[in-house]
């Protein structure tokens, strides 16, 4: 069962959920997904929404929550928003990488950055929304990132973007249960992304 403070508590996608009770509704298929409510009320994985958006005959880039709005869009015959354009070249990263190497506007938070990140701070290191957003602002050299990291890390804001709702969810459930493994964790996870929201949830993912 999801981490609960009391007997009746938030879950981690702003649904209400009574600790301890299960619900009959039965999660539905990509496949079976026809609407928008339906496609609100469930969490989904990135996957499933480019397995709906190929039926469904929309684009599949972006993010988990661009690409269920265009899905959503479409159910709703509503204009759908054109896709962000990503760098190409701008945000590639030279071979060797050091301190003095800028980043651009648009850099994402490759596997190579990371490993150099984690060569500097340790294996304590990742890409939380505070760095991502750094990283993808652009403007600052690694050294400064470095920096950036050790100054956010007392003031690193507890808000997780619903896309991260594992990384929600894990946090809450540790909270509450100081004592329980990563194991258990996932397996209560399990169970909550198989409820459904409430009709009005606006989460899409």
């Amino acid at each position: 069962m999801p981490a609960c403070r009391g007997a009746e508590s938030n879950d981690v996608a702003g649904s209400r959920h009574t600790c301890g009770v299960t619900t009959d509704a039965r999660r539905p298929t990509p496949a079976d997904v026809g609407d928008a409510p339906t496609l609100r009320r469930w969490y989904w994985l990135r996957s499933e929404l480019i397995e709906i958006a190929r039926r469904i005959g929309v684009g599949t880039s972006g993010a988990k929550l661009e690409l269920a709005d265009r899905i959503c869009a479409h159910f709703e015959q509503r204009p759908q928003a054109r896709p962000v354009p990503r760098a190409h070249t701008r945000d590639a990263l030279p071979a060797h990488l050091t301190g003095d190497v800028m980043l651009h506007e648009g850099q994402r938070c490759t596997q190579q950055l990371r490993a150099w990140m984690r060569a500097q701070i340790g294996s304590s290191f990742s890409f939380d929304a505070a760095m991502r957003e750094a990283v993808h602002a652009g403007g600052i050299t690694l050294h400064q990132l470095v920096e950036r990291w050790h100054a956010t890390r007392a003031a690193v804001s507890t808000e997780i973007g619903p896309q991260f709702e594992l990384n929600r969810f894990s946090r809450d459930w540790h909270i509450d249960h100081p004592g329980g493994t990563h194991a258990q964790m996932l397996t209560e996870w399990a169970v909550h992304r198989n409820r459904p929201r409430e009709p009005d949830a606006t989460h899409l993912t």
